[in-house]
């Protein structure tokens, strides 16, 4: 562009003493004039090149930050408790608290087939596994932040990816039932993830404890999993999900004090736990639309085939579990609504209950009921929404079946 323009300006410094002597104007001072807006465009040309060099470097430094990806989502929660055990102790009454959930999670496309990434999350170091909430108490104290996941992936091979580090949940689950698994749990290891248009597959390794000590005489505690699944698509408006899953959690013998520190309803032998967890799974899920309405259909039925590895314990007779449920509505843009019911029952041994659903029951397995929720979006992505647990447990665990009640009311925001 530069050449073009300081082309046109030569080319009437030449032309114009033929011009200007055609029509008797030609004089030097013209000249003069027209040699001092040559070297003027000629500078603002040179300034312009060094404004394209800079603006090129710059594109080249945010080439970088568009690789950078940054989410997260806040949640005030008010929530109250009635749980007949505690009630029936003296002087024990409702519990009510407010609690905040805070997450920010960053993620870096390194190269084409490699991706990191990490999340903080409001906690404590070593706390909930299954919650990231903090309670207002301790007279507006900090609030702690841990490292909620961090991971690296590479995409190994079409259509496979292998993630090594403390990720999100990596198996489907239908509805986002926390039957087997809690939203909020991280697990710690490594997963095999396969996806095409129609089947997917997760094959995973993670650790309850990695570390077998100073003196290599600690319990170091593996667990397997592997998922496949088949998606298709009935109508424009139908999407079907249905497949099968296995978990493999080797717990029998093995301290409560080396896992969770309590068995969450299942099985004990003195201080350890009575069963191993190999979990059968098969689901269902379908999106569809009712009335104009998003809605979902969605059933998850679970069973224990592990034994025990005590002398003199039988195989466990409470081993099954189960969830089915709808949601209808949308409440990510403002003025929506949505609702959702579902029904569970978890049997004591049916999976490991230190990662359920830790508000369904209070928690843990051994718990039976019904979960109602509503939401009224307030703005996009800003909602209002109400849960309420109406449940019972205990009755093998703790030889007594007691309710319980759960109510929330959550303002939450995400972007």
């Amino acid at each position: 562009m530069k050449y073009i323009a300081f082309f046109l300006v030569v080319a009437t410094l030449i032309l114009s003493p033929f011009t200007m002597a055609s029509s008797s104007i030609h004089n030097e001072d013209s000249i003069a004039e027209l040699k001092a807006q040559m070297a003027q465009l000629s500078k603002r040309l040179d300034n312009m090149d060094t404004y394209t060099a800079t603006l090129g470097k710059s594109k080249k430094k945010l080439a970088w930050a568009e690789k950078i990806k940054i989410k997260g989502d806040m949640r005030y929660r008010y929530e109250t408790i009635e749980d007949d055990r505690k009630l029936a102790a003296a002087g024990a009454d409702d519990r009510n608290r407010s609690r905040i959930r805070a997450r920010l999670g960053v993620t870096a496309q390194v190269s084409e087939d490699v991706k990191a990434g990490f999340a903080l999350a409001t906690g404590t170091n070593g706390g909930d596994p299954v919650s990231s909430n903090s309670t207002f108490n301790g007279g507006n104290s900090d609030k702690g932040i841990v490292l909620d996941q961090g991971y690296i992936s590479w995409k190994f091979y079409d259509n496979m990816t292998l993630t090594a580090g403390k990720t999100k949940v990596p198996y489907f689950k239908p509805g986002k039932s926390g039957l087997i698994f809690d939203g909020d749990l991280r697990p710690e290891g490594a997963h095999i993830k396969y996806k095409n248009n129609n089947v997917f597959a997760t094959l995973g390794y993670n650790f309850l404890n990695s570390d077998d000590g100073s003196s290599g005489n600690n319990d170091i505690i593996e667990t397997y999993g592997a998922q496949v699944g088949y998606k298709f698509k009935v109508d424009k408006n139908t999407k079907v999900t249905v497949g099968l899953g296995y978990y493999n959690i080797p717990l029998s013998g093995s301290e409560l004090a080396d896992v969770m520190t309590d068995q969450f309803g299942n099985s004990k032998n003195g201080t350890t736990y009575a069963y191993n967890y190999e979990i059968q799974q098969v689901f269902a899920e379908v999106k569809t639309k009712i009335a104009g309405q998003k809605s979902t259909f969605y059933a998850d039925y679970i069973k224990n085939d592990g034994d025990s590895d005590i002398t003199g314990i039988s195989d466990p007779k409470e081993d099954t579990g189960f969830v089915y449920g709808v949601k209808v509505g949308s409440a990510k843009k403002k003025g929506g609504f949505a609702f959702g019911y579902a029904h569970q029952d978890l049997e004591q041994d049916a999976t490991f209950g230190g990662h359920t659903d830790s508000d369904f029951g209070g928690g843990g397995t051994d718990t039976k009921g019904s979960k109602l929720s509503a939401a009224l979006g307030l703005s996009k992505n800003t909602s209002l929404a109400l849960i309420y647990f109406d449940t019972e447990y205990g009755k093998e665990s703790r030889g007594t079946q007691y309710d319980y009640e759960r109510l929330q009311v959550d303002l939450k925001t995400k972007f």
